[in-house]
């Protein structure tokens, strides 16, 4: 057998110089999320972080949580803009740490793609690092692969992980809700990061639309919408989480529970944080959703309980909290530009069910 050339990992797919490159046109905007407690640089094995802030705490639980972008990172790729679906990443990984009351301290990442183009994993992880400063967390590392084979050249996933930290007597949950709580939602800035393989489906392949067509409901283009980067309410939730509850005491805490609007819809993940005994009513009639929900449902024929359990539907977190809170938490989360409203009530009723009533506001 007459071999005219050795193979090698390059000839494979895989160039390893691009990496080195990508690393270096990340450095600067890794740098910016950080943390006095981030030990060392960008390039080791592993980030580091000085655990000796926690000493303070009087029993420290961790908290963890991992997730993805979704396909929503087809639509970055279509459009070759990649410099903001970081705060669709940070936004789903730190936003279900906090809502347990957990402070998320550090984050790492994890990009595949088929080949690595250095300047776009740069963009990429420019926009995970800006997200992690608005949330406050720092990106301590990550790890960039290149699939050849698996993944075209031009195709990417990105995927992260989080830790954080919380009292343990400050958890919040369904143990401390309680009938006659009321639920305030916070106004999402829009798809967010879940339900793209239907929203796909419905612009693409059924209604045979494409990014660029200017869309009069929605004021610009089809990809500009979809392409929204997800509101990050970490540092808001936190910050809402110490001015009503931080001079309390025990029982007393006027808020209880947070629930992440993501996979599964509202409904689903208000449930998740609804003792069995108890059940939460909404009343759609207190918000309008912005046009694209609308539009998905119009255009792919899509029920209204396929669209509420698969889209956030214009609310991406949820406070649970007793009624006298109620105007303090809608006022300090507007002075942080979150609209918010109290939409429904938690009732004596058993089953742990949240029930959505009446007609979306027009």
């Amino acid at each position: 057998m007459n071999v005219s050339e050795g193979a090698s990992y390059a000839a494979a797919g895989v160039d390893i110089e691009a990496g080195d490159r990508a690393v270096e046109l990340m450095k600067e905007w890794v740098a910016k999320a950080t943390r006095p407690e981030v030990v060392g640089g960008l390039g080791g094995f592993a980030g580091l972080f000085d655990a000796t802030a926690l000493t303070s705490y009087r029993r420290p639980l961790l908290a963890t949580s991992t997730d993805g972008i979704g396909t929503k990172v087809a639509i970055a790729q279509k459009l070759d803009k990649h410099d903001t679906i970081g705060f669709d990443l940070v936004g789903m990984v730190v936003d279900d740490l906090v809502v347990c009351g957990a402070e998320p301290l550090f984050m790492t990442d994890y990009i595949c793609t088929g080949k690595v183009v250095p300047e776009t994993i740069a963009q990429i992880v420019k926009g995970i690092a800006e997200a992690c400063v608005e949330a406050g967390t720092a990106l301590v590392g990550g790890e960039t692969a290149e699939h050849p084979g698996l993944l075209e050249p031009d195709e990417y996933d990105v995927a992260g992980a989080s830790t954080g930290v919380v009292e343990a007597d400050e958890v919040l949950g369904a143990e401390r809700v309680r009938a006659g709580d009321v639920v305030v939602a916070m106004a999402s800035s829009g798809l967010h990061s879940n339900g793209y393989s239907l929203v796909r489906h419905v612009f693409f392949n059924r209604a045979r639309w494409t990014l660029d067509r200017v869309v009069p409901e929605l004021g610009t283009t089809l990809g500009e919408v979809l392409l929204t980067p997800t509101r990050v309410y970490a540092k808001h939730c936190l910050e809402l989480i110490a001015e009503l509850n931080g001079d309390v005491e025990g029982d007393a805490k006027p808020l209880h529970a947070m629930s992440h609007i993501t996979g599964g819809g509202f409904a689903a993940n208000l449930a998740r944080v609804i003792p069995d005994d108890l059940s939460v009513r909404i009343d759609r009639s207190t918000w309008a959703p912005a046009p694209i929900f609308g539009l998905v449902g119009l255009l792919g024929d899509v029920a209204l309980p396929e669209l509420e359990k698969t889209l956030n539907m214009g609310a991406g977190m949820i406070a649970v909290l007793d009624p006298s809170s109620a105007d303090a938490a809608i006022a300090e989360l507007a002075s942080r530009d979150i609209p918010a409203w109290v939409c429904g009530e938690v009732t004596a009723t058993p089953g742990g069910t949240v029930a959505l009533e009446g007609t979306y506001a027009k």
